[in-house]
């Protein structure tokens, strides 16, 4: 397991539709998603929202989004990068307050 500093884990939150839905007010387990380095294990990203959000994590799902790939022609490329994303599931009534109104 590779020793990453605690703010080298979390790289960007992901805000999208879906996402403000699962943060929203009335959800009682809020979730939240957050691009983390490919190299971070689900202990390690769980330490990091904890300390960085003082909030408690109930769990956390990991998956690795792959590449877009593109083509012009006949030639192929690729549109973004392959990247991993964590979800957070939060303790009942915790919130993390960096996300409010967005």
């Amino acid at each position: 397991m590779p020793e990453l500093h605690l703010y080298d884990v979390l790289l960007r939150p992901v805000v999208t539709e879906k996402t403000n839905v699962w943060s929203a007010e009335d959800q009682v387990e809020k979730r939240y998603a957050f691009e983390v380095d490919p190299r971070a294990s689900k202990q390690q990203i769980r330490e990091a929202v904890e300390v960085i959000f003082e909030v408690k994590v109930k769990k956390i799902n990991v998956m690795i989004m792959p590449a877009k790939r593109g083509l012009r022609g006949r030639k192929h490329y690729i549109r973004s990068a392959q990247w991993k994303k964590a979800i957070v599931t939060l303790q009942s009534g915790e919130s993390i307050s960096l996300f409010g109104g967005v």
